[in-house]
């Protein structure tokens, strides 16, 4: 898959994730978080207001951090792939 089709595949799954109105897991959440912040390059600090959150974010960071961009996206791809498959 040419780098190109990545980047149009990995912003179809994150339109794809902003778009559902149920709630995600807990577990899902943390690794869309994890491989979004990794495919795009943002190592801002998570801003929650609760610690914990923060906590359990920079650890979802910490799992991820051997993956480049294009794994992340990757990786973020087939989580929402599965995800969804899954659920209809």
């Amino acid at each position: 898959m040419s780098s190109e089709d990545l980047d149009i595949e990995f912003q179809d799954a994150v339109n794809r994730v902003n778009a559902h109105t149920e709630p995600f897991p807990a577990d899902t959440l943390l690794k869309l978080y994890a491989y979004y912040k990794k495919a795009t390059n943002d190592y801002g600090k998570p801003k929650s207001k609760k610690e914990i959150i923060n906590a359990f974010k920079t650890n979802a960071l910490f799992q991820a951090k051997e993956l480049t961009e294009n794994k992340a996206k990757q990786a973020y791809i087939d989580l929402v792939n599965n995800y969804f498959l899954y659920r209809e």
